[in-house]
């Protein structure tokens, strides 16, 4: 197997939950060793985050869906950095590690001399890249931040739902995997920074500032105009018909995004007129006037079925396409082919699932390699292998409850 592209790269994970382990993983995918810090005898959150659970005929070494979807290729060491021992291991650590990654509350690292000023002192190319809710300064960056608080206080729930519903948050933790991401591009970029110069930085992330980038044409629409923009259910703000309609037998999505395209749509449905009305005939037009057009579009479309119209406007080379469950998604032959749910072992050669990396580098692909290890799985390699601990030391390391 190719190496990574990231394999010369060491990861110090100490963070748990989501947005954190989440960045860890997508390193590991890229090829960088990632050793996963946890607490002795409880782990990640994650782990207890179940059902559903992977194995669950074996209640000891059964492992939370949650926490599989955050942790692969990863290494994890059961260290209790409450201990002044646990502290300097985890020192000893991150002097051979490039990038520290963690998620405790604003300055919480500090008080184990864990944090980037005592780190760096000892290794100034490290990058530390913190992810809070808030952000390490501010009114609120005491605060803890959850994802569907961030997703209500970011604005992302005002513009989520049904015109007449209530608010309503994301079916996934957005906020915590757009953290990820934008974690995983700052670290990528400090790298890039230390090649040139030799010098490490720490990268403060935070929940509520990535919400309120993530809101992308939604904010500037509200910058532009000065007013807040409202929920439009599955409507666009700015792109008309851009949303679901109802079928004969069901719903699907229709996402018209130029004028060739609403022209071709109009011909596909044998509606051409539609197209010449210059009520409609430009995509601000259809948007002024998308009152008018939606509903006569929803009764043409509530005459066929879903398989109808899904080939009739294919066919026309307009974008649409089924509503699918999770069912439907991993089904999907697209899907399959691009080999988005795949499996890897773990250390008892269980095949367990995963899901697929999309980073198809032609030469350094994202690649899944190893199962989310069992809590404390590595500590002893890593302690021996890393650290250089005798079996002895070891030994009483775990008879001390400094690690597990």
């Amino acid at each position: 197997m190719t190496d990574g592209a990231l394999s010369h790269i060491r990861v110090l994970d100490l963070s748990r939950v989501l947005a954190g382990p989440l960045a860890g993983q997508i390193l590991g995918d890229l090829g960088a060793e990632v050793i996963k810090v946890e607490r002795p005898g409880r782990g990640d959150d994650t782990r207890a985050w179940g059902p559903p659970w992977f194995d669950n005929a074996d209640a000891e070494n059964r492992q939370a869906a949650y926490y599989l979807a955050a942790n692969r290729n990863k290494r994890s060491v059961a260290i209790d950095i409450a201990r002044p021992e646990g502290q300097a291991l985890v020192r000893e650590l991150a002097a051979q590690s490039d990038v520290v990654l963690e998620n405790f509350k604003a300055g919480g690292l500090a008080r184990y001399g864990l944090d980037y000023a005592s780190l760096s002192a000892v290794s100034p190319r490290l990058i530390h890249c913190a992810i809070t809710g808030f952000g390490q300064d501010g009114p609120y960056a005491h605060k803890p931040g959850y994802d569907v608080l961030i997703q209500a206080m970011g604005g992302l729930m005002s513009v989520t739902g049904e015109p007449d519903g209530p608010p309503q948050k994301a079916g996934v933790a957005l906020a915590d995997v757009m953290t990820a991401l934008y974690a995983v591009i700052g670290i990528q970029a400090a790298l890039a920074h230390r090649e040139r110069t030799g010098a490490g930085q720490f990268i403060d992330l935070a929940l509520m500032d990535v919400q309120a980038a993530a809101l992308v044409n939604q904010a500037m629409n509200y910058l532009v105009s000065g007013t807040p923009p409202t929920r439009m259910g599955n409507a666009h703000p700015n792109i008309v018909p851009y949303q679901a309609f109802r079928a004969a037998d069901g719903h699907f999505i229709l996402t018209v995004g130029n004028d060739d395209q609403f022209a071709r749509l109009c011909d596909a449905i044998g509606r051409a007129d539609l197209a010449a009305d210059a009520r409609f005939a430009t995509n601000a037009a259809r948007v002024d006037n998308r009152e008018v057009l939606i509903p006569i579009l929803a009764g043409i479309f509530a005459e066929g079925t879903t398989a109808h119209w899904l080939d009739a406007i294919g066919a026309a080379g307009v974008p649409c396409g089924p509503i699918n469950d999770l069912a439907g998604v991993f089904a999907d032959p697209q899907v399959r082919h691009r080999e988005m749910a795949t499996a890897v072992p773990d250390s008892a050669g269980r095949a367990v699932p995963t899901l697929g990396s999309p980073l198809k580098l032609s030469g350094t692909p994202g690649t899944p390699r190893t199962a989310p290890p069992a809590l404390g799985e590595h500590t002893d390699a890593v302690l021996r292998d890393r650290l250089g601990r005798s079996p002895q030391a070891i030994a009483e390391l775990r008879a001390t409850g400094v690690v597990g």
